[in-house]
């Protein structure tokens, strides 16, 4: 995901699947570190530009060692692609990727909040400056709340056990910290996983609920289809089963001609295009990759063209 000690994920299949022109203008939806950036950089020709985007103001700073005339930084939520692009000048693309999640320096910088393995104030907010924190939620929310979002994006199966374990141990004391939480849960669940912390699914699901990353990209996919010149690819890594559904099912219904009740008399020739082309199928890590960067093992990449039809 990052340049230097954190690796891009699928680096290489990304950057085949973007088919780079060399005078084309290409959007890094979620710079990291900007490995994927820099990759895409070496492609361009001296005409093309690429375009970057992160919520999170480290990764925004870090974006100030890239200097290349043809590089341009923006701050914000990826679901804002289009009022960013077009404050910079930009209102059609050849390619954007999305390279969802977490990203390996904000998991390593115990800081963030967002991993249970040091102890550090309970944040996880990508942009530190937008929203509330996870232990500001925790500190509010209803014991049904927080059982449903610890079930639904954490998929876990005794979210009733630990959301129970936070209401109670915060009527004691704020639950504010990563330890305290790691060990809440490692307490109230009764089972655990073979080579996984109790705490990890209880930490993926606050991270998703707080920073709101399935509805961005529910947000954010049209928006990339709106912004693609025909031929142009949108490139899509996810690592979360969760986000994967969404990212399938939205390309699958856009790369469909619009369906019409059986026996209407229309000819399938005469139905709309789709707007979108599925290029290959879905592809994973090889083993290889997976080997020196373990937190590839759950990455699929999906690809898409745009065609050259017009939105119904």
């Amino acid at each position: 995901m990052t340049h230097g000690a954190h690796a891009a994920v699928l680096a290489q299949e990304a950057m085949e699947a973007l088919n780079i022109r060399s005078g084309g203008v290409y959007v890094d939806c979620t710079f990291g570190r900007g490995g994927h950036s820099r990759l895409i950089l070496e492609r361009l020709g001296g005409d093309g530009r690429l375009l970057a985007l992160d919520r999170d103001p480290e990764a925004v700073l870090a974006a100030g060692a890239i200097r290349d005339p043809r590089f341009t930084m923006l701050h914000g939520a990826f679901s804002g692609v289009a009022e960013a692009l077009r404050g910079a000048g930009v209102t059609e693309v050849d390619g954007l990727l999305l390279d969802l999640g977490v990203s390996s320096p904000q998991l390593d910088d115990a800081r963030r909040g967002f991993s249970f393995r040091g102890d550090a104030p309970l944040d996880m907010r990508m942009d530190p400056g937008q929203g509330i924190s996870a232990a500001q939620w925790l500190a509010t929310a209803e014991e049904a709340d927080i059982r449903g979002v610890i079930r639904d994006y954490g998929e876990e199966r005794f979210a009733k056990q630990i959301a129970a374990a936070i209401v109670a141990a915060r009527a004691r004391g704020p639950v504010d910290t990563t330890r305290k939480l790691a060990a809440l849960v490692a307490e109230a669940v009764p089972a655990r996983e073979p080579r996984q912390d109790p705490a990890t699914r209880t930490f993926q699901a606050l991270r998703i609920h707080v920073n709101q990353e399935l509805e961005e990209l529910s947000v954010v996919l049209p928006r990339c289809v709106a912004l693609l010149n025909p031929g142009g690819r949108l490139v899509v890594i996810s690592f979360h089963s969760l986000e994967d559904r969404i990212v399938k099912r939205f390309l699958r219904a856009e790369s469909r001609a619009d369906t019409l009740p059986a026996r209407l008399p229309v000819r399938a020739r005469d139905l709309p295009p789709p707007r979108m082309r599925l290029v290959g199928r879905a592809r994973r890590p090889a083993a290889s990759e997976v080997a020196a960067n373990p937190r590839a093992r759950s990455a699929v990449m999906r690809v898409a063209e745009r065609t050259g039809a017009e939105a119904a």
